[in-house]
Parts: C-alpha cells; sequence; structure tokens
C-alpha cells in the first residue's frame, strides 16, 4: 500500500494504533480467567517413515506473565498446563483467545477496539507433545512463521534462542536427536511480542485496525522430521521451456545431500521425474553437505519432447510433474524429498515506455488482478481461502498480489492447481522498508536485520520457486531496496535458482542500483474517483502497470451491513460523511467517507435512507470498477503507452470493511463484483468514456469473426433516442480490441440523465455479451492540478439523478435446483413483465436460505442485470448444497426500480 509522507505522518499513525487499543483490566483478566478450558492437546504421532514429517496437532498457549513455572518444566512432558488454552497448529494468540469467547466478535461493531492491548505486550508461552516410537532415527524441528521471535525449548532445555530464531518468514531447521526420546516429548516456544515496526513479521497499517496482540504467535506449520544419517535437503527443478515453439524443456533437479553423522558415509541418491529415473553414488565426510544435480547432458530422459506447459487461467491447461528423491545409505532409505513443479517460461521486460509487460510462454498477458488480503488474526481456513481463489477466476482476473502476508504453502498450491497468479513480495511503511522509507513508520534496520532479511528471502525463494504460479517477487512495495539490501536479496534468490523475474518496487518514485526501475506505478487513485478517471494515460489512468489502485470505498450489502454494524452505526453510516468510520481504515486519510458521500449525493442525489444509500452505492461502485478494468481492457494494446497491468486495490478485507474490496467478508457480492465480472467477461463489448466510442475486446485466446454490435440509447423513461447496428465485426484474442462505431456527440431529446444499451451477438444471432452503462449529458469534472497521492479531486459532478425517476419495473422470475455430488445449481429466468416502456436496471438476484440469509459462496453465470420490457435472460447459481444449512433455496430478486420479491428455487 502506497502512503505519500505527510508532516507528522508517523506519529499521527502512532496515535492512531494507541487510541485503537485499551488497556488491561482486572475486569478483563477475569473475564480471560473464565474461559480458560478446554480438553488436552493433542499429540502428534511421528511418522516412522524415513523423510516423513509430521506436524505438531496443535498447542496449549498462556501468557508468561502467568506461569510461574521454571521454562525447564513447562517444556518436559508430563507438565499439567493446567488452566492453559487450547489452539491448533497455526495460530495467533488473539485468534486463539477468540476461539475460546474471551472477546466477542472483533468484526462486529467496535468491538476490536475494547480488546485490551497489555496482555500481548509480555512473551506467550506455545506448549506441545509429540511422540516417537524410538530413537534410531534422526529428529528435526522444522518450521517458519514465528511472530516475531521465540525461545525454543525440547523435553526441558533450550536449544534455540530468540536472536537466532526471530523473523516470520526465516526458516529454521534445529537437530534434536540428542534431546528426544522414545515416547512422549515436549516442544515449547515462548514467544515474543510483535511490532510490525521493529520486526521484519507482517502488518497492517491501514488496511484494518490491528489485532491488539498484532499478530504474535506459531502462524506456519512446525514439523517433526525424521530421517537416517544422510538428510536431503532444498530439493528442486529448474526448468527452462523453448519458446515459442514450446517444443521441449530441459529439467535440472537439484538437492543437497548432507551427512549429519560423525563418520563418512557413502549414500545413493536416486529420483523419478514421471518415468525417468536416475541415480548418483557420492561419498560425504563427517557432517559434509554438497549438491547433486542430475542435468539433461547427463540424463536424456530430462530433455522433454512436447512437455504438458503449465498456463494460467483461460489460457490452457495446469498439469503438474513430479520429482521425488531417495537418499539411501547401505540399501536402507535413509530420506526423502518431493516437489511439484510445473513448466513455463515468465519474462517480464520493459517495454518502450518503460512499463513492465509480462509474457508467460512466450504470449503477451494484460496483468488483471487484486490485492489479497489474509484473514486478520491470520486464521487458516482452506475451504475459505479457494473460495476466494474461486471468486477472482470467476471475476475474469488472472492475478492476485500478496504485499507482504504470505500465505503458507496450500495457497500457493491452491493457485497453482486453479491457474491463478502470484505477486508475492514485501510490505511497504514499517520495518521491511525501514532504511529507505523516508517519513514513513519503521525502524532503520541493524546488522541483525540484515542477517534476517536475507535469511527471510532465501527461505521464501526457496519456498515459492517451484510454484509455477508465481510470477514475480516484488523486493520493495513503495520503495526499493538500497544497494546492500537489494545485493542481499539478490544474492538469496540466485542461490535458490530463483526462476522468474524480480521487480525493486511497485512504484515508480525510486529505482535500485541492480533492478534498476521497477516498470510499475503506484499513484492511486485510493479513494474514490469517476468512472472517465480511468481512461486518461496519466496519474492513475490505463497506461502502464498499476501495482495498487482503485475508487477507494467499497460499502456492502444490507445484509452484510446488518451483520457487521449496530442499528444506530447503520444510521450514522448514510446520514454524517464527516463521521469516522470504524470499519474503514485507521488512517486519518481515510477515516470518514465524506469524498464517497459528496460523489454519491452530487451524481444521483442525497440518500433518503439506508436501504437508498446502499443501492445508489451499488450502482456507484459498479459503473467505477467496470470502467476501471474496461479501460486498462481497452488500452491494453494501444501503439502508444499501452496499459500492461492493473491491481485492484484489493479483492478482499482482512475483516468486514467498507472499503477496499471486491467482495466482503462474508464472500456477498455487490456491485463492485458484477462490475468487475461485467467487465472481464471473455467476449465484451464496452462504452469508452473519454471518447464515446463502442468497443469490442477478445479477452480469449481464440479471435472472433462474424459478430454483430447494436448500440441505442433511451432516457430514463425507457424511449429509444438513438439506435445503431453494425455487423461483421471481427476482434483478435488476447486482449484485441476492436473500435466499432462512435456515438454522436449530442443526440435530439436525450435527457441529461441517459441509458445506452450495447450488445454483442455471435454469428447464430446469439447474445454473448451485454453492458448497460447510466450516463449524463454533464460530465464529470476532474481538478488534475490538485492530485494527491489518494485521489484527483472532482470539481463538478455527472447528472445521474435522473434515474430516481424511473417508475417501476416489474420482473417475474421462475427457478429450478438440481443438486449432484454436494453441488447444487440453481437456474432462474427474469422477464421484464408488465405495462410501461422503463427498463429495470440492474436486478440482482441473491440466494438465500430459509430464513431469508444470503447462500455464500456462490458463483453466478451474470447478474445484476437490466431488462427491457418484453426481455428475459436466463442466470445460474453454482453452490455448495450445504450452504443451504438444510433449508429449500429461495432467491430474493431486486433492482433499482424493482420491488423485492422472494421466489421458490427448488
Amino acid at each position: 500500500m502506497f502512503h505519500r509522507p505527510v508532516p507528522g505522518r508517523r506519529f499521527a499513525v502512532a496515535a492512531v494504533v494507541l487510541g485503537l487499543l485499551g488497556t488491561l483490566s482486572a475486569c478483563a483478566w477475569a473475564v480471560i480467567e473464565g474461559y480458560r478450558s478446554g480438553p488436552p492437546a493433542t499429540v502428534a504421532h511421528v511418522s516412522v517413515r524415513p523423510g516423513g514429517s509430521t506436524p505438531l496437532t496443535g498447542y496449549a498457549i498462556r501468557s508468561a506473565a502467568e506461569v510461574k513455572d521454571p521454562a525447564k518444566d513447562v517444556s518436559s512432558p508430563g507438565y499439567p498446563a493446567t488452566g492453559w488454552y487450547r489452539t491448533g497448529p497455526r495460530s495467533t494468540v488473539l485468534a486463539a483467545l477468540l476461539a475460546h469467547g474471551v472477546h466477542p466478535d472483533p468484526f462486529r461493531s467496535t468491538n476490536q477496539r475494547r480488546i485490551p492491548r497489555a496482555p500481548f505486550e509480555v512473551p506467550w508461552w506455545y506448549r506441545a507433545d509429540f511422540f516417537v516410537t524410538g530413537t534410531a532415527q534422526r529428529t528435526y524441528l522444522d518450521f517458519s512463521g514465528v511472530v516475531s521471535a521465540a525461545d525454543v525449548y525440547v523435553n526441558g532445555r533450550r536449544i534455540a534462542a530468540a536472536k537466532d530464531v526471530t523473523g516470520l518468514y526465516t526458516h529454521h531447521e534445529l537437530d534434536v536427536t540428542s534431546r528426544v526420546r522414545a515416547g512422549t516429548n515436549t516442544v515449547a516456544f515462548l514467544v515474543r511480542p510483535n511490532d510490525p515496526a521493529e520486526h521484519l513479521t507482517t502488518g497492517w497499517l491501514d488496511w484494518l485496525p490491528p489485532p491488539a496482540d498484532r499478530n504474535m504467535g506459531l502462524v506456519r506449520d512446525v514439523l517433526v522430521r525424521r530421517g537416517g544419517p544422510v538428510a536431503l535437503r532444498d530439493a528442486h527443478v529448474v526448468t527452462a521451456l523453448d519458446v515459442p515453439s514450446l517444443a521441449s524443456a530441459d529439467l535440472t533437479v537439484r538437492a543437497r545431500a548432507r551427512n549429519d553423522s560423525g563418520a563418512p558415509v557413502t549414500t545413493t541418491v536416486t529420483g523419478t521425474v514421471g518415468a525417468t529415473r536416475f541415480t548418483k553414488t557420492l561419498t560425504l565426510a563427517a557432517h559434509e553437505t554438497r549438491t547433486v544435480a542430475f542435468t539433461p547432458a547427463g540424463v536424456h530422459g530430462l530433455r522433454l519432447r512436447a512437455p504438458r506447459v503449465w498456463w494460467p487461467a483461460g489460457m490452457g491447461g495446469q498439469p503438474l510433474y513430479a520429482l521425488d528423491l531417495t537418499a539411501s545409505v547401505d540399501g536402507t532409505v535413509s530420506d526423502t524429498a518431493h516437489q511439484s513443479f510445473g513448466i513455463r517460461d515468465v519474462r517480464a521486460p520493459l517495454d518502450a515506455d518503460g512499463a513492465r509487460q509480462y509474457y508467460v510462454n512466450g504470449r503477451k498477458l494484460l496483468i488483471k488482478g487484486a490485492g489479497w488480503a489474509p484473514d486478520e488474526f491470520l486464521r487458516w481456513d482452506r475451504t475459505y481461502v479457494e473460495d476466494r481463489l474461486k471468486y477472482a477466476l470467476d471475476l475474469g482476473l488472472n492475478t492476485v498480489r500478496l504485499e507482504g502476508h504470505l500465505e503458507p504453502d496450500e495457497f500457493f498450491d491452491l493457485a497453482d492447481r486453479h491457474g491463478i497468479l502470484t505477486l508475492p513480495g514485501w510490505e511497504c511503511c514499517g520495518k521491511w522498508e525501514g532504511e529507505v522509507n523516508g517519513g514513513e513508520h519503521g525502524e532503520p534496520w541493524s546488522a541483525a536485520d540484515h542477517a534476517v532479511a536475507k535469511a527471510s528471502m532465501a527461505a521464501e525463494a526457496a519456498r515459492l520457486r517451484g510454484h509455477p504460479s508465481v510470477i514475480s517477487f516484488l523486493v520493495g512495495s513503495d520503495f526499493a531496496p538500497d544497494a546492500e539490501t537489494e545485493s542481499e536479496y539478490l544474492d538469496a534468490l540466485r542461490a535458490a535458482d530463483w526462476p522468474v523475474p524480480v521487480v525493486s518496487s511497485a512504484t515508480e518514485d525510486s529505482s535500485s542500483p541492480l533492478l534498476g526501475r521497477s516498470g510499475m506505478k503506484m499513484t492511486g487513485p485510493y479513494d474514490w474517483v469517476p468512472p472517465d478517471y480511468w481512461y486518461a494515460k496519466r496519474e492513475g489512468g490505463a497506461t502502464g502497470f498499476n501495482a495498487e489502485t482503485g475508487a477507494g470505498p467499497d460499502i456492502p450489502t444490507l445484509d452484510t451491513l446488518r451483520r457487521m454494524m449496530t442499528p444506530g452505526e447503520l444510521d450514522t453510516l448514510w446520514k454524517d460523511p464527516d463521521a469516522p468510520q470504524y470499519h474503514r481504515s485507521p488512517s486519518p486519510a481515510f477515516r470518514t467517507l465524506r469524498i464517497y458521500d459528496d460523489a454519491l449525493t452530487g451524481r444521483y442525489g442525497a440518500p433518503t435512507g439506508l436501504t437508498d444509500y446502499v443501492r445508489k452505492a451499488q450502482l456507484a461502485q459498479y459503473e467505477n470498477v467496470r470502467a476501471q478494468f474496461e479501460a486498462y481492457g481497452r488500452n491494453a494494446t494501444d501503439a502508444s503507452r499501452p496499459a500492461t497491468g492493473v491491481v485492484h486495490w484489493m479483492l478482499n478485507s482482512g475483516w468486514t470493511s467498507l472499503h477496499w474490496q471486491l467482495t466482503d467478508r462474508y464472500l456477498d457480492q455487490g456491485g463492485a463484483y458484477f462490475g468487475a465480472k461485467k467487465a472481464n467477461e471473455p467476449l465484451h463489448v464496452q462504452y469508452s468514456y473519454d471518447d464515446g466510442s463502442v468497443v469490442v475486446v477478445g479477452n480469449r485466446h481464440a479471435p472472433a469473426s462474424g459478430l454483430t454490435v447494436r448500440a441505442t440509447l433511451f432516457g430514463t423513461d425507457g424511449g429509444q433516442r438513438y439506435d445503431r447496428t453494425v455487423r461483421g465485426v471481427g476482434v483478435g484474442g488476447d486482449g484485441a480490441h476492436r473500435d466499432v462505431l462512435r456515438l454522436p456527440d449530442s443526440v435530439p431529446g436525450l435527457p441529461a440523465t441517459y441509458l445506452l444499451r450495447l450488445t454483442l451477438t455471435g454469428p447464430s444471432g446469439k447474445e454473448v455479451s451485454r453492458n448497460v452503462y447510466w450516463l449524463s449529458t454533464r460530465p464529470d469534472t476532474l481538478d488534475w492540478s490538485r492530485t494527491d497521492w489518494y485521489h484527483t479531486p472532482t470539481t463538478g459532478y455527472a447528472d445521474l439523478t435522473g434515474l430516481a425517476s424511473m417508475t417501476r419495473a416489474a420482473v417475474s422470475a421462475t427457478a429450478s435446483t438440481v443438486r449432484s455430488g454436494g453441488t447444487a445449481t440453481t437456474r432462474v429466468t427474469l422477464r421484464r413483465t408488465g405495462g410501461g416502456t422503463a427498463p429495470a436496471l440492474l436486478t440482482d438476484v441473491h440466494l438465500v436460505d430459509g430464513r431469508g440469509r444470503p447462500v455464500l459462496p456462490v458463483r453466478w453465470s451474470d447478474n445484476e442485470v437490466s431488462l427491457w420490457p418484453g426481455e428475459s435472460v436466463t442466470l445460474t447459481a453454482t453452490y455448495r448444497e450445504a450452504d443451504l444449512r438444510g433449508a429449500a433455496p429461495r432467491l430474493r430478486v431486486s433492482g433499482w426500480n424493482t420491488p423485492e420479491r422472494t421466489v421458490p428455487a427448488q
């Protein structure tokens, strides 16, 4: 996230954070004491297979301020841990407390503000048991994900100090063979408090109010690994795909063989990739480590003919290969290693205008992405994560950007499988950029910090390099690293055989000594701008690669608002634009909704109530997000200053938010979601706010021909004012566009507020794209001279108030549902019925259960559609049958000028 330095900003942010956090009281401690209960933590039974790894299954945790026993006792088997909290294998301290009901739902109202800070200013114990059947094998603890640092104990003895086990992303392997005994063993972590301004971990800054514990805890698996005298580590495959033919690929297999014994050992390393088998024998001196490599020159089968190439979704399939390695000593397996990998080629040169342009397997690609946010308390839920990734695909996006908050391995496995590209990198505005971030929050680095940063880079490079979904690493966000840090990062990346481009930062304002210009821009906006803003080739407009940008607020649906805010807060939401909104941001820049609300009133008219406010918000968010993606899509193949990438800020929020999201915390969908989905459909007809042109964009690979485009202008009464049809239209694929026609500058009888309906039909006459705009003869006026880091002021608003006078339009709905294998599909036909000439504008269909609650997640073929009298459309909704909670499905139909009604969908 980009923040222009402002006077006193560092102290302002600190004051905001402190203002969000309370102090511990005797009453609060009494509440905590009352919830200390639960079954004993499950003992992890460690695999006896050589090379096996077993995650710890959970912990008992407690504040060190309350534990009076010595560390030797706490970390020894049999310690009672009476009154400790039980939690899972990955948990922050606060996540554990929330699971035990210590605090009320932090996502509702201002509950989170009332969570005291003091309990998290001291270390916390994390204690777990594991069981091994014998001690003949060597035993290791393997982990990362410590926030912020920890002393580590095994069976009563400290085996690592916090000064050495520090940093969320550093990887640690501790040989505990001499400490482990047959039977039950104990590992304990004394986890230190976190401060993202002081530690190379993770933070939130202005994304959301930071959690009171600032995510201290263990947030990745801790593995117990077993093996013989020779360990295999760092196994990976370096792929070299022949581009552009894709006819062959060379594979190089590398691993480190490490002799952990005190005597020389001869080991045989055997591996397979598919049907290809290879082997090598080597002798290692005591405690020696050597790299083992297998190349196409030595193993004929590692030169693949007609390889199965991995593609982003929509461009091809996502096949994966598997590498399996075994190290044996005297015929006995000592260790094994496995890695999945994909074969693909990624390049990202700077184009003639200095913008970063990505190519995957030789094909140019417009990056259409959004920013990814994990759960605020870093709780891992695989199903929830996969649901959000499927939403990204449903939206027609191809990329998610992870600014810090680098998710666990399963996230990237899912991205590989679904074909979603990822842009991981370090985060801004805290310790990670403390050396270079000017007036931003974050402390300068010590020599120890440099060591942690380099170790973090090495660990994440080794973890991510085999995932074909990963297409870059951004070693800076708002600021590029300095020469020393950059060199350390690049050394670590080279040592890990990092296979894809490295980018110096996500901003155009700085470059690094070795990597040079980023080729990305971070010029905003982050708050409201009108739809025509996106078409200007300046600031955040559709040119170059915009690494994070969006029109700020995204007001959720009424269903979600009522879950996250009290009636009084909802009343303030629509009545008072100057009221601080806790569910927006702790940043002074985004504390209120004044800019957004002024635009909503200026363009659509003052809201008359909460429902009216929300329905106007959905129209505003639909038109704005649609325009953002349409502008970048149209300009992607321009000869001059083309658009090469856009990352909407953001895909989702880590909590219940009023801004920066295409889908809300509960996975409900509103105008922003369906505006993005419409803009990114495979074959798309769109209107250009800058010059009135009507354009067809081919977002799929194959070209299309024999298309017919029709553009019709209407008054809000439904009366037709202009109509033109163009036949025989063709458009190329891979983002090509075709200008089809230009609307006239003036049309007789066109009111100040009017509607534009675009339709695109194929050779058979079937409609393949429909797009409806609400427009004004009076344009929005931008004051570019007053542009700041988060928006460009609007001095005059388009007149869309005529929409308020649209007569009511009846829409009938008939639906049926089929179920198969736990998945349900509801098919609904909407028809504009009844009298009058007005269309039904932005008709929304919500799938609900027997109590009227939204069934989520759900993937619609289309939604928020507009129908003229006599028109009909059939939509499908796909969802998990279990999410109906045993009820029969129903459909709630409503729209801008359509009365709400609910119909059965059995």
